[in-house]
């Protein structure tokens, strides 16, 4: 069977946030409220302590719960993929033989950030943490946070490796994204909310999305229509939800703005995020609340009770317990 045929991952992948308490530690009950509304509302898989799940300040034992938390929810109604890793490969090992034991559906490794690695650094990076783990693996190519790009001989060499099935990518290319697909096989998921449309026109095999997060139905509805071969109605989707990507995409880091506009429709208990991450400033606040009010009718999502609170979202926590920690 070929990489193309075997999608173990589903087609909506929502990028989760991890809900907070007002100190800064992970908030179980939202958690799971929250991984129940995206799944009820179409999510084929859950991607916990991505870059949207703050899994920069997450410890390993919140990265290996969520996991687990995800699991006992999602109750095998989505696949639940553990996203982040480790810019030190050892430590990525670690994790995801420990995420497999805790019973991820599959893996999704960053490209090694800060290190500035070369592409044979990169590509053992990939093909070590593949051989560590029997699980599924989905490679992030995300340069403008790694600091470095997965080059096309990476990912050509890479795609050999049993393993390795997918690619997200953030970077935006449509050529390199043609070219991989047809030269890989691995399964394309679009990483950049605002290009999901245009990547799945491609051929891409679905999204992994922070905005997901606020409207899963919608990009479910955009999926479908476009495995229907019904662009228009693809596109009708695609031009409600571009108001909404913008205000969660453009002002403040996604998770931040996902976070605030989430609490304000009461689906999560806190806004609260993690230092360095803080919450937004009364103008970057003005600017998502304005960005809210243009946004029109999008499937599954009402903002009739929108409810921003900027004092609860202002500010950032630290937790009791430090960092990524072994």
């Amino acid at each position: 069977m070929s990489k193309e045929q075997k999608n173990l991952f589903g087609q909506v992948l929502v990028a989760l946030v991890t809900p907070m308490t007002a100190e800064g530690e992970v908030d179980w009950a939202a958690t799971e409220k929250h991984i129940d509304y995206v799944i009820s509302n179409g999510a084929d898989g859950v991607v916990v302590t991505g870059t949207t799940g703050e899994t920069s300040t997450l410890t390993d034992a919140e990265k290996i719960k969520l996991v687990e938390v995800g699991k006992s929810v999602s109750g095998g109604r989505a696949k639940i993929i553990t996203g982040g890793g480790s810019n030190e490969t050892a430590h990525a090992m670690q994790l995801y033989k420990a995420s497999e034991k805790a019973g991820a559906d599959g893996v999704m490794i960053v490209t090694p950030y800060y290190n500035k690695p070369t592409q044979a650094g990169v590509l053992t990076h990939f093909r070590m943490i593949a051989d560590s783990t029997d699980l599924p693996v989905i490679l992030y190519d995300i340069p403008g946070r790694a600091g470095i790009a997965i080059s096309h001989d990476t990912f050509l060499r890479a795609s050999k490796h049993p393993n390795i099935m997918a690619v997200k990518d953030a970077k935006g290319d449509l050529a390199q994204a043609s070219r991989i697909m047809n030269e890989t096989g691995l399964l394309y998921f679009s990483g950049d909310d605002s290009n999901v449309l245009p990547h799945l026109s491609i051929g891409a095999t679905g999204l992994i999305g922070v905005t997901a997060n606020v409207a899963p139905a919608a990009y479910r509805a955009m999926v479908d229509a476009t495995n229907n071969n019904d662009f228009h109605a693809a596109l009708k989707v695609h031009n409600s939800l571009e108001p909404l990507q913008r205000a969660l995409m453009t002002n403040v880091p996604g998770t931040v703005a996902a976070k605030y506009v989430l609490h304000a429709l009461g689906l999560i208990s806190s806004p609260r995020v993690r230092l360095p991450l803080v919450g937004p400033e009364d103008a970057e606040a003005a600017r998502i609340e304005d960005g809210i009010d243009i946004v029109g009718d999008i499937v599954g999502l009402s903002f009739e009770n929108f409810r921003p609170d900027r004092n609860a979202a202002a500010g950032g926590a630290l937790p009791k317990v430090a960092g990524t920690t072994r």
